[in-house]
C-alpha cells in the first residue's frame, strides 16, 4: 500500500479544513506591519545620512574657515609691508621681505621668465601677450629690445607717439629708452616689474592696475593659504575662485569647472545660500562636494568649492543599512512566526470547539437513541413475544387436514417465526446499544479476549474462506477493561473485517505492548477497503452499507472503546483493505472500577 494511496481516520483529533482566518487578512496585516518597519529603516537610514552629511559639512566649513583667517592673515602683513615701504618703485627680492610679498613678486617673476621662454622660442606676439594678460589679470604685458623700442605690448601707454618719435629722429645708446617706460609707469602710480633678460637682449615689463594687485595678492594669499592647510582631513580637492570666477588657488584634481552664470554661484554671490552641498561621484570616489562664500574684509570675495571624500561616512551607512536589514528580516521572521503561531493556535481551539460541539451533539443523539431504543424494544417486545406464542399455537394446534392447505400453512408460519426472530434480534441490538455505556472495569489480558473472539468465530471465518491470524507474542498485556463490552467491541471490529471480504482474504490480529502509557490493538483485513468520505462516517449511527441489519456494530464498538478512554484509527484504501487501530490506556483510570462512555 502506497504512502500516497492511504486516507488516515482518527478520533479524538479530527482534522479541521476551515481556517480560522483568511489567508489574505493574515498576508495584509504581515505586510502592513513590514512595511512600516521598512518605513522606519528607511527613514532611520536617512536620518543617518543628513546626520553624516551635517558632520562633513561642518568639516568643510571649518576648512573654509580655516582658508578665510589664513588668507585675511596674508592680506593684512602685505598691507602692513606695503605701507611700510612708503611707496618706493624698485622692491629688491632679499630675504628681509615680509613672506607673502615676496611670494607676489616670484609669482610675477615666474610670469616674466614665462614670457622671456616664448621669446625664446620666437613663438611670442602681440595676440600672445594680450591673451596671457587678460588670462592673468595683468594690466600691461610688454617686451622691449636693447635699445628700448617695444617690440610687443598688450595695450598702448599714455605718450608712446614721443617714443615712435625719437625711434624716427635716431637710436641712442643701448638701455636709454627702457629707463624712460619704467619712468612714464611710475609717474602714472602703476606697480610693476621690470625683468631684464639674463642675455641684456632686452627687458619684460609686467604692469599691474589697482584691480590687479588686488587680484594678485588676494591670490597669492590663498595659495599660501592652501598651502599651509596641507594635505588630510579627507580633503580631495579644493578651489578658490573671484567674483569673475578666475582662479586664485587650486588643490588636487577638480571636476568641471564652474563659471560666473552656475546655479549655485549665482546664490552665493547674492547671499542666498551660506553653504551649498551635494554628493558627487569624482575619480571613482565618492564626495561630499560643498560651496561656500570667500569672506575677505567682511565682503563676499569669491567662493571657495571643496571636495570631501565620503569613504568612512559611506562605509557607516553601508553597515547602518546592513544591520536594518538584518534586524528587518528578524523582525519579520518574529512577525511571521507570531502571526503562524497566533493563525494555528486559534484554528486549534477553534477546531476543539467545534469538535466539542460534535460530540455533544453526537452524545445527545446517541443518548436520544438510547432511550428511543429501550422504550421501543421495551414496548415491541411483549406484542411480539404474544406473536411468537401464538404463532407456535397454530402450528401445533390448528394444522389443516387439506395436505396442499398444510404445506402453505407451514411455509406461512416458518416466514412468522423467521420474522419474529429477527425482530427479536433487532430489538436485543437495541438494548445493547442503550446499555454499552455502563463499565464495569477490571484487569484482564488482551490476548485472553482475542483468542476467545477466534474461537468464537473460526468456524464462521473458514465458511467464508477468511484465515484468521494472530501476532501477540507469549507475554500477556494485561490493562482495566469491561471483558464483556471489549469483547463485543472487538467482535464488532472482527465481523466488520469478514464481511468486508468477498471471496478468499485475511483478517490479522495484532498486539503491541504498552509505548507512551497505551497499548495499540490492530485489526487488519485484505478486504475492499474504504473511501474518505467512508472513513468519515462509519462511526456514525444513522450510517450503514449493509442491505441487513441497522448498522450499529462499528458505532456500539466506538462507544465502548471511548468508555475505557481509548482512540481508534483507521487506515484505509479502496480495493485495498482496512485496518483498525485501538490505543487503550494501559493503567486505570481515577475514575476507579466503574466508568461511562
Amino acid at each position: 500500500m502506497s504512502p500516497e494511496g492511504k486516507i488516515i481516520w482518527q478520533h479524538g483529533s479530527p482534522r479541521y479544513d476551515r481556517p480560522f482566518m483568511q489567508p489574505l487578512a493574515v498576508a495584509i496585516v504581515c505586510a502592513v506591519f513590514i512595511g512600516l518597519i521598512l518605513t522606519m529603516g528607511v527613514m532611520d537610514l536617512r536620518r543617518s545620512d543628513r546626520t553624516l552629511a551635517g558632520f562633513m559639512e561642518n568639516q568643510g566649513m571649518r576648512i573654509v574657515g580655516v582658508v578665510e583667517r589664513l588668507t585675511q592673515e596674508n592680506l593684512d602683513m602685505m598691507i602692513q609691508a606695503s605701507r611700510k615701504g612708503g611707496g618706493d618703485v624698485f622692491v629688491p627680492l632679499t630675504e628681509q621681505v615680509i613672506s607673502p610679498q615676496k611670494f607676489l613678486t616670484e609669482k610675477i617673476v615666474a610670469m616674466a621668465r614665462e614670457v622671456d621662454n616664448h621669446w625664446k622660442t620666437e613663438h611670442l606676439s602681440g595676440n600672445y601677450l594680450r591673451k596671457y594678460a587678460q588670462e592673468n589679470n595683468i594690466w600691461l604685458l610688454a617686451v622691449l629690445n636693447t635699445w628700448g623700442d617695444v617690440i610687443f605690448q598688450s595695450r598702448d601707454l599714455p605718450g608712446e607717439a614721443s617714443i615712435k618719435k625719437r625711434k624716427k629722429a635716431g637710436r641712442g645708446a643701448p638701455q636709454e629708452e627702457a629707463p624712460d617706460f619704467i619712468a612714464r609707469l611710475a609717474r602714472q602710480k602703476i606697480g610693476f616689474i621690470a625683468l631684464r633678460r639674463p642675455d641684456g637682449s632686452g627687458t619684460i615689463i609686467i604692469a599691474l592696475d589697482q584691480d590687479g594687485a588686488r587680484y594678485w595678492g588676494t591670490r597669492v594669499s590663498v595659495e599660501k593659504a592652501i598651502e599651509k592647510l596641507g594635505e588630510g582631513q579627507g580633503l580631495v580637492y579644493l578651489a578658490v575662485r573671484d567674483k569673475k570666477a578666475m582662479i586664485l588657488g587650486n588643490a588636487g584634481e577638480l571636476p568641471e569647472a564652474w563659471g560666473i552664470d552656475h546655479p549655485l554661484v549665482v546664490k552665493i554671490f547674492h547671499g542666498e545660500r551660506q553653504m551649498e552641498s551635494r554628493n558627487v561621484t569624482f575619480a571613482g570616489k565618492s564626495l561630499l562636494e560643498i560651496a561656500a562664500p570667500l569672506h575677505l574684509n567682511g565682503q563676499i570675495a569669491g567662493f571657495i568649492r571643496l571636495g570631501l571624500e565620503r569613504g568612512n561616512t559611506d562605509q557607516i551607512l553601508a553597515e547602518n543599512r546592513r544591520n536594518m536589514f538584518v534586524f528587518l528580516a528578524f523582525v519579520v521572521l518574529i512577525a511571521l512566526l507570531s502571526m503562524w503561531l497566533l493563525y494555528h493556535n486559534q484554528n486549534r481551539h477553534l477546531a476543539g470547539i467545534v469538535e466539542m460541539t460534535r460530540q455533544l451533539e453526537k452524545a445527545e443523539r446517541l443518548s436520544a437513541l438510547g432511550q428511543l431504543a429501550a422504550g421501543v424494544a421495551h414496548e415491541i417486545r411483549n406484542p411480539l413475544n404474544a406473536i411468537s406464542m401464538a404463532s407456535q399455537r397454530l402450528k401445533r394446534e390448528f394444522v389443516p387436514a387439506d395436505r396442499e392447505k398444510m404445506t402453505e400453512f407451514e411455509t406461512m408460519t416458518g416466514v412468522i417465526r423467521d420474522e419474529i426472530r429477527r425482530l427479536n434480534g433487532i430489538i436485543e441490538e437495541f438494548m445493547t446499544f442503550s446499555k454499552s455505556r455502563r463499565l464495569e472495569l477490571r484487569d484482564c489480558p488482551v490476548q485472553e479476549i482475542l483468542q476467545k473472539i477466534v474461537n468464537l468465530i473460526s468456524a464462521e471465518a473458514e465458511t467464508r474462506g477468511v484465515a484468521l491470524r494472530t501476532d501477540w507474542g507469549n507475554d500477556p498485556v494485561v490493562i482495566p477493561m469491561d471483558m464483556d463490552k471489549l469483547q463485543q467491541a472487538f467482535l464488532n471490529f472482527v465481523k466488520n473485517a469478514m464481511e468486508s471480504i468477498s471471496g478468499e482474504g485475511a483478517v490479522t490480529l495484532s498486539v503491541r505492548k504498552p509505548e507512551g502509557g497505551r497499548v495499540s490493538i490492530r485489526i487488519a483485513d485484505t478486504g475492499c477497503g474504504m473511501t474518505a468520505e467512508e472513513v468519515d462516517r462509519i462511526f456514525n449511527p444513522e450510517y450503514t452499507t449493509k442491505e441487513k441489519g441497522l448498522g450499529l456494530g462499528l458505532p456500539l464498538a466506538h462507544e465502548i472503546i471511548r468508555g475505557h478512554g481509548g482512540e481508534i484509527r483507521v487506515l484505509s484504501r479502496k480495493g485495498a483493505g482496512t485496518t483498525f487501530e485501538i490505543l487503550l490506556p494501559a493503567e486505570r483510570r481515577s475514575n476507579g472500577k466503574g466508568g461511562k462512555v
